[in-house]
């Protein structure tokens, strides 16, 4: 992990394959994970056209509009830093070249999965090569990593038919962490650092992704500790220093960025920082019982899916490992694990793509596991072997039921059908991807519901724009009940109810939603 001292603190350069019949047979291993790279992308393919989430595809409309306005992001504001919108911004360029924007995202989510299972294995060749292994040990620590990962960016049981943070940050912590094993190796100072500088943008580039993805600094803080012994202290502070130089760097360059889009430095700082507090507060004062069956389910789907197996079969193996060359690598990667299950748990939603993020910690144990000797690797195929059949049968019943999932479509036929040019909506509150479907701009800058029950608890905000001139023309409430349309957790409905009863009348319901429309605007 984090450098020390390179090849020269373990007495020379690591021994590496030799020999005709070893040069063939690492081509064929790779052979083997661009075979396990090409079998994520197949999984895949089948979700390419599928309804967007509400996440995708309100992500999809703040970064289709994102210039100088009157929020955080253009008209909008989300709890996201700038490089998350910036890849939904990409998606949404290559969506007007003719796909549309749900298969140009979902096409980037397929490359995103393969870049990390051929990252993966290269990750476990850098830490077999650290122990010295032989042919045979390489190839199993190309093969068995790639597979981990491969594993859990295609089961449907982690949500990955969606395109979410924890997917756009996993390639980044997976480069992270493969610059912080190239640093290890390198025997001279200036290409460690170099490797260094890299670790921390690739941390730095997660991190802006999505704010808790701070995997790659809490491994190389880490690995500093365990590889204390073998360098000086000075050593230990430059190689640091390198990594939080590249941190650094991105983050200012991204931040400068952002403000040229009418992003301020302070307003993120209060979105991605700020605000998580606040909504664990909120979360922990007021949610209702669908929270807690959450968590519950995202515990039984982590605990059925395998996942924890790998961790566990590494914490099995601390004694064994001993004071070998892959000793210093156990305690980094059971601490990422160790913060990638936090924040798993810590932001208090339980949604099931949370567990995304839990993919380079597996990896990199998978890699320590496969980096030792083959009697110590049984285990973790049968983890693998038991994880990969889940995830198949998981897969293929998914794959068969994703055209009979709908998600909004007659609601959002109904808008389309009735909507003028120029109309705006507002969805209270949630589901921004009806908006994204629909084409409907909102005046209201909360478009999910946590922000609302945070920056807007009292709906004063919301009852503001039911009465001002720009109010919307069209108003969804989630809830079907026209004589409390308004109501939810976490908020005051009275204010915004009386506004929507006095500026709007009902029109129809589809759904179980409630469609508002204003009395300036005849009847459809």
């Amino acid at each position: 992990m984090t450098p020390v001292a390179g090849a020269e603190a373990r007495g020379g350069a690591p021994r590496v394959w030799s020999g005709v019949a070893g040069r063939a047979a690492l081509p064929r291993v790779e052979r083997l994970v661009w075979a396990v790279a090409a079998a994520v992308a197949v999984v895949r393919v089948p979700f390419v056209r599928a309804p967007l989430s509400p996440d995708e595809g309100g992500f999809l409309l703040v970064a289709s509009q994102w210039t100088p306005g009157t929020s955080l992001y253009g008209g909008y504001w989300v709890d996201r830093p700038p490089l998350l919108v910036s890849f939904f911004a990409l998606a949404d360029q290559l969506g007007r070249l003719g796909t549309g924007p749900t298969v140009a995202l979902r096409v980037l989510g397929i490359g995103l999965a393969v870049v990390s299972v051929v990252l993966a294995a290269r990750i476990g060749t850098l830490v077999a090569t650290r122990a010295g292994a032989a042919v045979a040990g390489i190839r199993r620590a190309q093969l068995l990593p790639a597979i981990a990962a491969a594993v859990f960016l295609a089961t449907p049981m982690f949500d990955v038919d969606e395109v979410n943070g924890e997917l756009i940050a996993v390639p980044l912590v997976l480069l992270g962490l493969l610059a912080l094993l190239e640093a290890d190796r390198a025997g001279a100072a200036v290409p460690r650092r170099s490797w260094l500088f890299l670790a921390g943008v690739a941390g730095a580039g997660a991190a802006l992704v999505k704010q808790n993805e701070i995997d790659v600094l809490v491994a190389a803080a880490v690995a500093v500790v365990t590889m204390l012994p073998h360098a000086r202290p000075a050593v230990v502070l430059r190689n640091l220093a390198a990594v939080a130089a590249g941190a650094l760097a991105l983050t200012a360059t991204v931040v400068a960025l952002a403000a040229t889009r009418g992003t301020s430095p302070v307003g993120l700082w209060d979105a991605v920082v700020t605000f998580r507090f606040q909504a664990s507060a909120v979360i922990s004062a007021s949610a209702t019982s669908a929270t807690t069956l959450r968590l519950h389910g995202i515990l039984e789907t982590l605990l059925l899916s395998g996942a924890p197996l790998v961790p566990l079969l590494l914490l099995v193996n601390l004694l064994r490992i001993g004071r070998g060359p892959l000793a210093p690598l156990r305690w980094p990667a059971l601490a990422l694990v160790g913060w990638e299950t936090f924040s798993v748990l810590a932001g208090g939603s339980y949604w099931l793509h949370y567990l995304v993020g839990l993919v380079p910690g597996i990896v990199l144990c998978a890699a320590v596991l496969a980096g030792g000797p083959a009697r110590r690797t049984v285990g973790l195929r049968l983890a693998l072997g038991y994880a990969t059949a889940v995830a198949l049968v998981a897969a293929s019943s998914a794959a068969l039921h994703v055209e009979s999932v709908p998600k909004e479509q007659p609601l959002e036929a109904w808008l389309v059908a009735h909507a003028r040019p120029g109309d705006t909506a507002v969805v209270a509150f949630g589901h921004p991807d009806i908006l994204q479907a629909t084409g409907l701009e909102s005046p209201y800058e909360q478009l999910w519901s946590l922000p609302v029950r945070v920056r807007d608890p009292q709906l004063a905000g919301f009852a503001r724009t039911l009465r001002g001139p720009d109010r919307p023309t069209w108003v969804v409430t989630l809830n079907g009940s026209p004589t409390d349309s308004l109501a939810t957790w976490g908020v005051d409905p009275s204010a915004a109810q009386a506004a929507l009863d006095a500026h709007y009348r009902v029109v129809t319901g589809v759904d179980g939603r409630v469609i508002y429309l204003t009395r300036s605007r005849a009847h459809p």
